[in-house]
């Protein structure tokens, strides 16, 4: 971002900027912004103590609306007194503010002598986690049904603007009230957050939100709709930091980064689709019906994704567990040997197989999301009491992550399925291909 936004800066005061190369630059501005956020984000737990996180969330979110609504109004000024080159270039210079932020800024180094992931085997860990974890995938949902609709405020806003006979300054007052409004719900939400559910939070603020959107379709004035633009800030702060929050406590640590990388590809693709939608709803039939549409569509998406409750990623302890006893080894692997067959024999008493069973289909989701597959659940028929799960796990390395990654909401559901097991712990077992067979 430092070096599109320097080399824009510099073409543009040469002159030199044209309408592929301002296109070209801000892509790779964009690219960098999507790398960015999703570090930006993981890194917020480990600045903050954990009672803090989402007063730190909303504080975050709120700095980038008020950025949002005073870097037009600043970038104005700067053009009329000088030239749109210098605002490019003070933008590169912003980015070293933060660059020399975070060298000065000293993370707690984390233990562990395990080696470092390969790229794809991270992504792929990353993307497995998302599948099995139920509650990120409820804050995707959500996520998805509300800015798929919401986005028709950034993406209809300055075609209203226009409509209305605003210019630029007129245009950055609504984006200063938005920003007002920002500011007001970031202060207020801490007042209310101890009394209220963040499931009822934001389903009052995605009903506020939806009149705002209503509000466009028919207020004319310019003192009116900056009344709704204020009212509109407000909500779109309590909703945003709402989600965020939730993002960032479904998650443990080792899988943060992965996991709020989704969590922006859903954000930033529903702004995408949703931008394009409502444009072309406003095209084919006019502006009042493409925000009509929009509102209603956004109280129908609180409806339908309603009993999926984002509370239930709250009460989870992420803590690592490390409750797991090392493996018993004559000869030890290297970290890249695999895959690895993992036996694990409960004893049961068999009246008492289908509750035993259904306990396990709880722990399957844990084994599958931390790096697990083909799991599978067996009786043995010469002795019915006697009963194997069985797993496979990539490499010796990734079982060792696997010891690592169960938290302590984990342990509670192992010791749920052990209250099954009779006599001593279960029987663990590790088995690697035999030299010289061939692997599937």
């Amino acid at each position: 971002m430092l070096l599109a936004a320097t080399l824009l800066g510099v073409l543009t005061l040469g002159g030199m900027t044209t309408s592929w190369v301002l296109l070209a630059l801000t892509f790779a501005i964009g690219v960098g912004a999507a790398m960015n956020s999703p570090a930006w984000q993981a890194i917020l737990p480990e600045m903050v103590p954990v009672r803090d996180l989402r007063p730190a969330v909303a504080l975050n979110a709120m700095s980038v609306n008020l950025a949002r609504a005073l870097g037009p109004a600043l970038a104005g000024l700067v053009i009329a007194a000088t030239s749109a080159g210098l605002v490019f270039l003070l933008n590169a210079l912003s980015f070293l503010g933060v660059m020399l932020v975070l060298y000065r800024w000293r993370s707690e180094p984390r233990a562990g002598n395990l080696p470092t992931e390969r790229t794809l085997g991270a992504i792929r860990a990353g993307l497995r986690y998302v599948r099995h974890a139920q509650p990120l995938r409820v804050v995707l949902w959500r996520t998805g049904a509300f800015i798929l609709f919401g986005s028709i405020l950034w993406a209809l806003l300055p075609v209203l603007s226009r409509n209305l006979g605003l210019r630029s300054t007129g245009y950055g007052a609504l984006l200063g009230c938005f920003g007002i409004g920002a500011v007001a719900g970031g202060m207020f939400l801490p007042k209310v957050r101890h009394r209220r559910s963040t499931d009822s939070l934001l389903g009052a603020a995605t009903v506020l939100l939806a009149a705002v959107i209503l509000g466009l379709a028919y207020v004319s004035s310019f003192v009116g709709l900056c009344l709704v633009m204020v009212i509109g800030g407000l909500a779109w702060i309590v909703i945003m930091s709402s989600l965020n929050a939730a993002a960032q406590t479904a998650v443990p640590g080792w899988v943060r980064a992965r996991a709020l990388a989704v969590y922006q590809l859903v954000f930033q693709g529903g702004v995408a689709l949703g931008s394009a939608l409502w444009g072309a709803v406003a095209s084919r039939f006019d502006l009042p019906t493409a925000f009509l549409a929009a509102s209603f569509g956004l109280i129908l998406g609180l409806v339908l994704t309603s009993r999926f409750r984002l509370e239930a990623g709250e009460s989870l302890d992420l803590t690592p567990s490390l409750h797991w006893p090392e493996p018993t080894i004559i000869i030890e692997p290297s970290p890249d040997d695999g895959p690895v067959l993992v036996m694990v024999e409960y004893c049961i008493d068999p009246q008492q197989a289908s509750e035993f069973a259904l306990a396990m289909q709880v722990l399957r989701v844990i084994r599958l999301r931390d790096g697990g597959t083909n799991w599978g659940l067996y009786q043995d028929s010469s002795d019915v009491s006697r009963v194997v799960e069985t797993f496979v796990v990539e490499s010796w390395a990734e079982h060792q992550r696997q010891h690592e990654r169960v938290t302590r909401s984990d342990r509670a559901v192992e010791e749920a399925v052990r209250s099954f097991h009779q006599g001593e712990g279960p029987k663990v077992s590790h088995l690697f291909y035999l030299r010289g067979s061939r692997k599937p």
